[in-house]
């Protein structure tokens, strides 16, 4: 089967919910399902907080992709921010976090975004190769800060 990638509608708010659960369980929090009215309120009302890209082969979903758009990127430019990559288990080494990359390139080249952007977990060796292996360089001069949860 081939395997496509598109933008998530208000009818894959529940399946969303499953992949943010399974994305707390890798990184060892509660395996709970995403509440389905945040996420429907976050995603699909009129100021989306972000876009949500799916990579399906037939009706089963293989991961995502979450991404905002920010500004200013340099000067007055946009920059799109990928927020989240997530591929499920069964469909690691497959090539889809690469499919979800390349459509975040093109949405990126549509949006008129100069530079697409991201953090990474350093202590998540598999997504470092990955990146590394897509030609991305690691950049020093940041410091990430959080307030709140």
């Amino acid at each position: 089967m081939t395997v496509t990638v598109g933008r998530a509608g208000e009818a894959d708010a529940g399946v969303i919910a499953v992949l943010l659960g399974e994305i707390e369980a890798y990184y060892g929090g509660s395996p709970a399902p995403g509440d389905l009215g945040r996420i429907r309120a976050a995603l699909f009302c009129e100021h989306p907080a972000a876009t949500v890209l799916l990579a399906r082969e037939g009706d089963d979903v293989l991961g995502f992709a979450s991404y905002s758009r920010l500004w200013p990127a340099s000067g007055a430019d946009t920059s799109l921010y990928l927020k989240e990559l997530y591929v499920r288990e069964s469909a690691r080494r497959r090539g889809v976090a690469g499919m979800l990359m390349a459509r975040l390139r093109e949405e990126a080249t549509a949006a008129g975004c100069t530079r697409v952007e991201w953090t990474a977990d350093l202590d998540n060796p598999p997504a470092l190769a990955f990146y590394a292996a897509l030609g991305a360089v690691p950049r020093d001069g940041k410091v990430l800060y959080r307030v709140g949860k």
